[in-house]
This record gives C-alpha cells, structure tokens and sequence, in this order.
C-alpha cells in the first residue's frame, strides 16, 4: 500500500442546525449546536485514517485546546501528524457551519492558523513529501504555498491531487500543470472558469479546459447525481447511489479521502471514483464533517 500525504487545514465546526437558511436581517430559532473536528486538511487524512490507510498530514494549528483537540482526533485514527506546527498565540482555524433539514449547508470559515502554513513549514517537513507516494491539497492554505508543494512534489515524482476548494478565480495555469487528479464541483468549476456554466455542454467544455491546463484527470462532482470524469481517454460519467442526505458538510472530503486511498491500493481512476461514492454517500447520511466519515466494513457492505 501507497503512502498519503496531505497539506491543508484543520479546523473545529461549530455545526448548527436550522429548519432552513435564514434570510438577511432574519432572526431563526436554531434545532442543536455540537463542536466537530474538521477543516478540508484534515477530513481528508481523517477519511484515510479510519479507511486503513498509511496517511500524514502537515498544516498547523495554535497551542490552545481546540489545536490539541484536533491532533488528538487524527491521532485516532493513526493519522501521523508530526509535520502539524504548533503556533503560540495564534487562533486555531475555526468554521461555522448552518445545515438545514434538506442537508444542505452553509459555511463561514475563520482562516486562523491555516493562514500562517508558510512555504517554510513545507521546507520543514520535506521529508514527508519524500516518504510517500501521493500528495493531496485543498485551497484553505495559502495557494501560493500549495502552488510551492505542488511544485516540489511533482519535481519529486509523486501523484498529486489538488481539490480546489474553497475555489479561486484568476489562478495561474502554472498552478495546474503536473496535476494528476483535481476534483471541484459544479459551482467551484464555475469560479475557475470564469463564468456560468448553464448546461452539460458548458460544464464538459469547462472541464476541457482544466484538462488542456496540464491536470491529467477532472473530475466533476455533480453533488447526488454522480461524478464526471475527463481525462485523454474522453468523458465518463458516474451516477451516484440515491440516499437521504442529512449533512453534506464532509461529503467531497470523504471521497476525496476514500478516492486517495483506493488509490494507494492500487485502484484505477474508475475504481477509486466508485469507492469514493459509496464512501461519501453513507457520510451524507451522518451529521458532521470527520464523525460521519464510515469504517471501511461499512463501505464493502
């Protein structure tokens, strides 16, 4: 089995639950409130963790209780952490998240320490990036600096996976080039075309154009209809298994993550999109981002 790295962000979800999204100058009774480790970085090693895989991850966090309370829950799950930085005085990342009762959310991110992952700390930790075969970033870190990792990994051989969420308009096609594998959705691929995408037409010709960037595979989540594929052997689509959706906070971290490890285990594009969809599909089922990730009994089911 292949090692995973991963570089990108921790944070602790204060998930409330709401009948329906409030409208602007709207005061709305919420149903609950829970504290929940997650942050995109960290979800996707967790996913990995539980899932039996050989994952790291580097990010950073403060030398405060919510910063411990993270490092702890990786740990669980036998996620390496000793390339996360601790910084003192800073504020670990926090989120805020709204789900109402369709599952659908809404979410207010406070960067904190995933601000300050520096191009020093993946100096710092190149031995991770050395030891293992896959390297997986999303884009709450700095771009710049998952534009460095990147670079270093790909000089370095390695298989990189790049989930440009929250995604960014106006990035460099230098950013894509050497990608193996990226994976927005529909509204994401939206902000890095540049415009509307209204129709099937629109969404394949902007994945077209992520793939003439230099990224190998696009893939496309189509949220509970399934996922696109693009790659040089043309365009395929994956229609996802119909559940009840409770929470989709974590759903595209646990594909990822369960898409990455099948990855490790030797797994074809096809496969692994398929492992990742049954993964995600019970996640959405779960209220929460890294507890509603499912134990790999649960997936061969």
């Amino acid at each position: 089995m292949k090692k995973i790295l991963v570089i990108g962000s921790l944070n602790m979800d204060t998930v409330i639950e709401t009948p329906y999204m409030p409208q602007s100058g709207e005061t709305l009774a919420g149903k609950s409130i829970a504290l929940v480790p997650g942050g995109k970085g960290a979800n996707q090693a967790y996913t990995v963790g539980k899932l039996g895989g050989d994952v790291s991850i580097i990010g950073a966090v403060a030398d405060d209780s919510i910063g411990t309370a993270l490092k702890a829950n990786l740990e669980s799950v036998g996620v390496n952490t000793s390339g996360i930085s601790t910084l003192p005085g800073a504020t670990t990342g926090q989120a805020f998240i709204t789900v109402d009762d369709n599952g659908a959310n809404s979410i207010i991110l406070i960067a904190g320490t995933n601000g300050l992952v520096s191009r020093e700390m993946i100096d710092q930790h190149r031995n991770l990036i050395q030891a293992c075969d896959i390297v997986m970033m999303q884009l709450e870190i700095d771009w710049n600096v998952v534009a460095y990792a990147k670079d270093l990994a790909v000089s370095m051989g390695k298989t990189v996976i790049i989930d440009p969420a929250p995604a960014l308009p106006g990035l460099p096609d230098s950013f894509w080039q050497g990608v193996d594998y990226i994976k927005p959705n529909e509204t994401e691929l939206e902000i890095l075309a540049g415009r509307p995408l209204n129709c099937q037409a629109d969404l394949e010709a902007a994945a077209g154009e992520m793939f003439s960037k230099g990224v190998r595979n696009v893939m496309v989540s189509l949220g509970g209809d399934g996922c696109l594929l693009m790659n040089r052997e043309g365009m395929h689509f994956y229609p996802a298994k119909k559940v009840h959706a409770v929470d989709t906070t974590a759903a595209g971290d646990c594909f990822m993550g369960a898409f990455a490890l099948a990855l490790s285990r030797g797994a074809d594009v096809a496969e692994a999109i398929t492992y990742g969809q049954k993964a995600s599909a019970i996640a959405v089922t779960r209220k929460g981002a890294q507890s509603s990730i499912p134990n790999p009994e649960e997936i061969q089911s």
